[in-house]
């Protein structure tokens, strides 16, 4: 037989010794190799993990009023440990510890305030701290344990207010938008009680602290109490107060840092932690009759 005779018959035999390697490939995996299957169908892929945050871990303390402002910011760090930063929580019962704490290295933060406040605060203390970022609007109101409008209220009666110079503006700037009073032309944020310019009612205002007016309400005919407070106290100032500022008023409360930290990435971890849509969801879900998200 001529060689080119063989060709077919070797050509063919090489075909059989193919086919079983790739049957034998197809049925004995390799050891420790996943097992496989196929089929006609198209495979549903897995959903791949979540990956992991890239950003070093850290950790912030940051200074806040007790109150309405815990439950927000028990989000917030549960926001922030998912990009790896640790936030932990100190809360103050007044409106001056805060600063101080953080000017003192104390804190790594606060968010109490709103700028008024801020910067009254920093030019009399001479504090290094500067705002990072804007946080929520609590809008003040006028309450009353007496009466139910503020058409009720008569000549001479006496009305509660906040003794620190920011919040007391405030105040005094509510009352004359109820047509109580008029301040002197210009004065804006920083109104005191000597810049009432017209008084027809000749009414008398009692400076406090701002955590204690609730507590003397019954002893006034009104008082303008700030919203933490007022919620903490038990009222819903949607439906208590008797008169309440407008949501969109300049007054909305921020983050303060350390002048030197502004720029610091870790800062910036903490206000996407804050401006996050998870934290905002929450504030309107749950406060969002008398709060406002301010970002």
């Amino acid at each position: 037989m001529k060689p080119s005779n063989f060709l077919p018959i070797i050509s063919l035999i090489l075909i059989l010794m193919l086919s079983g390697c790739g049957k034998a490939a197809e049925t004995k995996p390799a050891p420790g190799a996943p097992s496989t299957t196929t089929s006609n169908s198209t495979a549903t892929p897995s959903p791949s993990p979540a990956p992991a945050s890239t950003s070093e871990k850290a950790k912030l303390k940051v200074g806040i009023s007790a109150g309405v402002e815990e439950e927000i910011w028990k989000k917030v760090k549960e926001t922030a440990a998912k990009d790896n930063l640790d936030i932990e929580i100190v809360t103050f019962n007044d409106y001056i510890l805060p600063n101080k704490a953080l000017a003192d290295g104390q804190l790594d933060a606060n968010a109490f305030q709103h700028e008024p406040y801020l910067n009254q605060f920093k030019a009399d203390n001479k504090l290094d701290i500067v705002k990072l970022a804007n946080t929520l609007n609590f809008p003040i109101g006028l309450y009353s344990k007496k009466i139910k409008n503020v058409s009720e209220i008569k000549e001479g009666d006496e009305l509660g207010l906040p003794n620190d110079p920011t919040n007391g503006a405030r105040a005094l700037i509510l009352f004359e938008r109820a047509g109580l009073i008029k301040l002197k032309e210009g004065v804006g944020v920083k109104a005191t009680v000597r810049d009432i310019a017209d008084n027809p009612k000749k009414l008398k205002f009692k400076e406090l602290e701002a955590p204690f007016i609730p507590k003397a309400l019954p002893d006034l005919t009104a008082a303008v109490i700030n919203t933490n407070y007022a919620v903490d106290n038990g009222f819903v100032p949607t439906k208590d107060a008797i008169f309440i500022e407008p949501k969109d008023s300049p007054w909305v409360n921020l983050i303060a840092v350390r002048t030197a930290d502004k720029d610091k990435p870790v800062f910036q971890r903490l206000v996407k932690a804050y401006h996050s849509e998870e934290v905002k969801q929450f504030v309107l879900d749950k406060y969002g009759s008398y709060i406002v998200p301010s970002w």
